[in-house]
């Protein structure tokens, strides 16, 4: 059985509900690779062979401390994938060579590059504090990097879009260079050679903050939470 762990949810994110509720050493027991975000929505999360690092949106990368917490991360135990040999390749083309190689559109699944980009274009938002604003406003003051001819990593996930709200529908993905000096959330790469490798999954284990008050007494429009969700994804 192979297991996608995800601590909050996308939704709970649109009214500004920015609290860390787990510490970064209670998500690590549930996997070693995947993406989330810190409190106040402070930077973006690559985590990768048990490491966690943060884009902050100052561009600077660092290894996060197990005691920082995550109001949102997703994170499972990799397991080694048939390494799928990409070149020339847009992000467009890349995520239709993926879903091509999924077969479906229906499952869960991690997705990982490893290789050589012309270019990368990522962003990371600048951290919130109380009272925080709504996602749709933190948007507004993203920064975001470019490079080109950079070596890195893509962490991320392809999510159904019938849990569109608790995830992101279609692809959710992070970047992180070889040299750990430019990373974040993703809007557009040109990846000029380097390997894809899927790993699907049969189980997702969703995790809520039960004991935040915030989140229990909040009403979340889902119309609403959907379009903000996508603004902020793309």
């Amino acid at each position: 059985m192979t297991t996608l762990y995800q601590h909050g949810t996308l939704a709970l994110l649109v009214p500004g509900l920015f609290t860390g509720t787990q510490t970064v050493g209670e998500l690590l027991k549930h996997g070693d690779t995947g993406i989330g975000t810190l409190e106040g929505l402070d930077g973006e999360l690559i985590i990768m062979d048990g490491i966690v690092y943060q884009v902050n949106a100052m561009g600077q990368v660092r290894v996060v401390n197990a005691d920082e917490t995550v109001p949102f991360a997703n994170v499972h135990k990799a397991h080694p994938q048939p390494k799928i040999a990409v070149e020339d390749a847009s992000s467009d083309a890349l995520k239709q060579i993926a879903l091509k190689e999924l077969k479906t559109e229906n499952l869960f699944a991690a997705i990982r590059v490893d290789g050589e980009f012309s270019q990368m274009h990522t962003r990371a938002v600048l951290p919130q504090t109380k009272p925080y604003p709504t996602l749709a406003a933190t948007a507004e003051g993203q920064h975001e990097f470019n490079a080109t001819n950079i070596k890195g990593t893509i962490i991320g996930y392809f999510s159904p879009v019938i849990y569109a709200g608790a995830v992101a529908a279609g692809f959710h993905l992070h970047f992180l260079s070889e040299d750990h000096v430019m990373g974040g959330h993703i809007l557009d790469f040109d990846l000029a050679k380097g390997n894809l490798q899927i790993e699907t999954f049969d189980n997702f284990n969703l995790h809520l903050p039960v004991h935040d008050p915030d989140f229990l007494e909040t009403k979340i429009n889902a119309k609403q939470a959907m379009r903000d969700i996508a603004k902020a994804e793309n």
